[in-house]
């Protein structure tokens, strides 16, 4: 770039709608015309020392009043201002050198037309994997993490790395204990502001977010993604040691503690370890005898969630999960699976003592007590 060429005026870098076109425009979209202005004029005037005349930083807050007289900028369009001056000025060096405030402009003209892409809907940037569509280049690098497996933040004192920089962040807050957010019903705290919210529908029964294809509604927007792939069967997140797939990443994260033998979480009263919270919480409330999901039919009450629905279903007669093999349906997930390695044959539960396989899991614990002479 040449020196003549770093030449700008006020109106290389301006935009001034008329009154028709300024009402068109949304609030949001103001305040960025505003903010993106008032940067412009700012540039200008640190790197030519112009003096600053006040109605101009008046008139970028008040545009759509009344269309901008351009004499009002006069100031500028009568001074052009030089890059290569003020360079000089600044630094003494007579080297040609990139156009700053040009960059500036772009820098902001990008961000600009990243605002209309929310407003238009359009995703031009594709990933070459699965062919999902972002607004942005940025978050279609943050996407292709997800195949990738590529986690470039981490943790400063545990080693933990992360695929984005907000979950490093999150995670942080849970090495300083601190919880700041409290829920007025029940003082249960939480680290983040988002999970106090989540956490309070769970009181006030809301459920805005809703499956399109069979109308199910839940409390949090993750946890309706997770369900919507069991309609599709979508299994994004692969286990690199033993190639299963999993519907949502908190799964594959626990499923790859059974590989690595990492039991995180910890009871305090008995110190016995689990490898994801919840399980901790179901256990914890051995001890306390809590049993918050009661059945509004007849009021018995579970210490699980899934114990509770699973109940639910001896009320309506559900049987929701079928065999393809043979159409025989099941009021649970659980009891589905061991029925299909009838006809599959697998037998994964192995005693230790004698070798002898099962086809579940109470098969097996009902076996070991043969060898221990516990009675049934």
């Amino acid at each position: 770039m040449t020196l003549s060429q770093c030449s700008v005026t006020f109106e290389d870098v301006t935009v001034i709608f008329s009154q028709e076109e300024w009402a068109l425009l949304n609030s949001s979209e103001k305040k960025l015309y505003r903010n993106v202005m008032w940067e412009n004029i700012k540039n200008l005037l640190s790197i030519g020392n112009l003096q600053g005349d006040h109605s101009i930083k008046e008139q970028c807050n008040h545009q759509g009043s009344k269309r901008i007289s351009s004499s009002k900028f006069s100031l500028f369009s009568s001074k052009r201002v030089k890059i290569s001056e003020a360079k000089e000025q600044r630094q003494n060096s007579e080297e040609p050198q990139e156009c700053e405030v040009y960059n500036k402009v772009l820098t902001y003209s990008s961000q600009l037309k990243k605002h209309k892409r929310t407003l238009t809907g359009k995703k031009p940037y594709e990933c070459k994997l699965c062919s999902k569509k972002f607004s942005t280049s940025s978050y279609l690098r943050i996407h292709e993490r997800t195949h990738s497996g590529e986690k470039p933040y981490e943790c400063k004192q545990c080693r933990k790395t992360f695929n984005f920089s907000s979950r490093l962040r999150k995670h942080e807050i849970t090495h300083s204990g601190k919880k700041p957010y409290e829920c007025k019903q029940c003082r249960k705290t939480f680290s983040q502001s988002s999970n106090l919210r989540t956490h309070e529908r769970i009181h006030s029964g809301v459920k805005p977010y809703e499956c399109k294809q069979c109308s199910k509604a839940f409390s949090c927007s993750s946890t309706l993604r997770s369900h919507e792939r069991t309609h599709s069967g979508e299994k994004p997140y692969e286990c690199k040691q033993c190639s299963k797939a999993f519907s949502c990443s908190s799964y594959l994260r626990t499923h790859e503690r059974t590989h690595s033998g990492e039991k995180p979480y910890e009871c305090k009263q008995c110190s016995k370890a689990f490898i994801c919270s919840s399980y901790l919480r179901t256990h914890e409330r051995m001890h306390s005898g809590e049993k918050p999901y009661e059945c509004k039919q007849c009021s018995k009450a579970f210490s699980q969630r899934s114990s509770l629905l699973t109940h639910e279903r001896t009320h309506s007669g559900e049987k929701p999960y079928e065999c393809k093999q043979c159409s025989k349906t099941f009021s649970q997930n659980c009891a589905l699976r061991s029925h299909e390695r009838t006809h599959s044959g697998e037998k994964p539960y192995e005693c230790k003592q004698c070798s002898k396989a099962f086809i579940c899991s109470s098969s097996l614990r009902r076996h070991e007590r043969t060898h221990s002479g516990e009675k049934f």
